[in-house]
């Protein structure tokens, strides 16, 4: 079992003390709703999830993906994934901001909250492009017959060579599979293309020959994206208050939709051949450095660590949520997540082998080719097949809305909070729509023919190298910058005991050194990117690397920027005071700062925080931005 309990507090006397007594919160201050009177507001500003699991489900749509490594994943999971996921709802709930007003911790790190705004506003241009193809897949499923299935379609080429047999179509039905030899097909058809493959690539993609070759814009693509950000834009319209309705379904229809795809895949005849393919390991291969460096950036990345979504999402939580329990409950379910999809694909894949006669390590893929082109390949070889396609696609849809949410209200949280004035705060869902059409039309170019190229450019170095960088920033600041032992007592303050002895220890040496694994295995084990056969161009990476550099060079400029701008007569003078907390550090509502947060003088404007009167029927709340504006509010609490 990773990490201890609540008993733990018990244990380290030693941080109760030093900040006074710390009152065990209440079962409704840990995300119970028992009553009618803790569902309103805590922080009238920004306001909370509506309830915990609200958060929870958002957290496990954000964080889930596809893919296991199995024992080095797991390994990784425990010891690196786990303890970042904590540490960052733990930052973001005891300061009740998003990524950039949460570094008033330690003010010359801001550079760390804009670098993940970077990264969310590529990752999220490109990830709604996803998303927009899995919606062309699923209304092109509409129809009784696939329309990558056979080689009939005038796009399709002589090299063509599908699986099935396009004389038997007649009347709409069902095709049989071929009654030849179909390993003999098989290797024939792996030097020609399948009929998925070049729906894929001749009329999804339309694809050019090169990156600098855009083409024409694809308009049922360009129109797919704007589908998928009206989608977008109408779940996050208020904020977290709709988005956590909205992740009831998104969040868990596709739990429903992937056991649907695992009884039907498990039933079919070389499934379990699949499954012993996924689940075996290769003993072999345990000791490479670089199956344990891939195993850690797929928790890494799985886990959206270093994202700034993870930041955002936890600032909305009640003050004594437990995010201790939310953080191992939403990293296991990301884990068993990946585990049960994988088990979900290779009965399928199994199932494809079998009907060819080869080994399924012939007909798996990975990255776009596993979505678009092999998986819906398999899928051709069930009966109904527009069905299964249908639920898969639509799967796909929810689960990377589920992530797109987060990396919308990230961009957005972080504006209001850090302008923060009344108008802005009235006028979040014009900044939300404002965003929303700037995604979409930087996302325009990866409509068009050289789209792709783009895509997987951006994929490879916009979210990749500068995410360890910013992690492991993030981490050393913390722990040894602003200090543990404070950042101990902050936690045992806001959910009654320190974190685990086991937390404490991975923040302090485990993860920062795996961390930094993860950054010398990226740099030693780097090659150029490749698409298929194609070798992208040196000004095409210099664009990659420029994109991975626009996150990571936010550090250093606001650093300096900071330092420029503090108060002192030395260098190091200067360095203390841009390191040290800034005044408004800390719980944003008054009556959550006690200990050595308690304010010794009457708190104003310029404080930054929201007060909370003893008699709100009576009384009005001044709702204050992080400029010194102010407005009021009828208190509802």
């Amino acid at each position: 079992m990773i990490g201890g309990d609540t008993r733990a507090a018990s244990a380290h006397p030693g941080m109760a003390s030093a900040q006074g007594p710390v009152a065990t919160p209440s079962p409704e201050q840990n995300g119970a709703v028992p009553s009618e009177a803790t569902k309103k507001d805590q922080n009238l500003t920004r306001g909370n999830w509506g309830n915990q699991i609200e958060f929870v489900l958002t957290s496990v749509g954000y964080a889930v993906g596809l893919g296991a490594f199995m024992f080095p994943y797991f390994i990784m999971l425990i010891f690196c994934g786990i303890p970042l996921f904590f540490m960052e709802l733990s930052f973001g709930q005891f300061a009740s901001q998003g990524c950039l007003g949460v570094w008033r911790i330690s003010p010359m790190f801001k550079g760390v909250g804009y670098g993940m705004m970077v990264v969310s506003t590529y990752i999220g241009i490109y990830y709604n492009v996803v998303i927009c193809i899995a919606f062309y897949y699923f209304f092109s499923s509409m129809t009784h017959v696939l329309p990558w299935a056979y080689c009939n379609n005038p796009w399709n080429t002589p090299d063509c060579a599908g699986v099935l047999d396009a004389s038997n179509l007649t009347n709409g039905s069902r095709p049989a599979a071929l009654s030849g030899n179909l390993s003999h097909l098989f290797n024939y058809t792996l030097q020609r293309t399948s009929p998925s493959e070049e729906y894929w690539r001749l009329y999804v993609l339309k694809l050019s020959d090169d990156i600098g070759n855009f083409g024409e814009v694809r308009l049922p693509l360009l129109g797919c994206l704007g589908v998928s950000w009206v989608v977008v834009f109408l779940c996050l319209i208020r904020g977290v208050k709709s988005s956590g309705k909205v992740v009831y379904f998104t969040a868990t229809f596709p739990y429903v939709v992937l056991t649907i795809l695992f009884v039907r895949g498990v039933t079919l005849e070389g499934a379990f051949t699949g499954i012993m393919y996924y689940l075996t390991p290769q003993w072999d291969k345990i000791l490479e450095a670089k199956v344990w460096g891939d195993a850690a950036s797929q928790i890494f990345y799985s886990l959206g660590c270093a994202w700034g979504g993870l930041i955002t999402m936890a600032s909305y939580n009640k003050f004594h949520n437990n995010c201790y329990r939310d953080s191992v409950i939403i990293s296991i379910t990301n884990c068993a997540t990946s585990v049960y999809a994988g088990f979900v694909i290779f009965s399928i894949l199994g199932f494809m082998a079998n009907h060819l006669g080869v080994d399924v390590s012939r007909v798996a893929d990975h990255g776009p080719g596993l979505a678009f082109v092999a998986y819906p390949e398999a899928l051709t070889l069930l009966p109904i097949s527009p069905l299964w396609s249908l639920l898969f696609f639509f799967m796909l849809i929810l689960l990377g809305l589920g992530t797109q949410f987060c990396l919308l209200e990230t961009l957005v949280t972080a504006i209001v909070d850090e302008v923060g004035n009344e108008w802005i705060l009235q006028k979040k869902t014009y900044v939300t729509l404002g965003v929303a059409v700037a995604g979409f039309l930087l996302g325009i170019p990866l409509t068009s023919q050289a789209g792709i190229y783009w895509l997987l450019l951006m994929d490879n170095y916009a979210a990749s190298f500068s995410l360890v960088v910013i992690s492991c920033i993030m981490c050393v600041s913390i722990m040894y910058i602003y200090g543990h032992r404070n950042y101990f007592q902050d936690i045992q303050m806001m959910l009654g005991f320190p974190p685990p002895l086991f937390f404490q220890i991975c923040w302090r040496f485990v993860s920062p050194a795996i961390i930094f694994f993860i950054l010398i295995f990226t740099v030693i084990q780097y090659r150029p990117i490749t698409y298929n056969h194609y070798q992208y161009p040196g000004w095409a990476v210099a664009i990659g690397f420029l994109m991975a550099l626009s996150s990571v060079i936010c550090i250093p400029l606001y650093a300096l920027f900071q330092l420029c701008r503090t108060d002192g007569d030395t260098l190091l003078q200067r360095l203390k005071n841009a390191t040290k907390p800034s005044r408004d550090w800390g719980p944003a509502l008054l009556e959550h700062r006690t200990g050595r947060y308690a304010p010794t003088t009457t708190p104003s404007p310029e404080d930054g925080f929201e007060v909370q009167p003893l008699h709100p029927d009576k009384a009005q709340i001044p709702i204050v931005g992080s400029n010194g504006s102010s407005r009021f509010q009828d208190s509802r609490i």
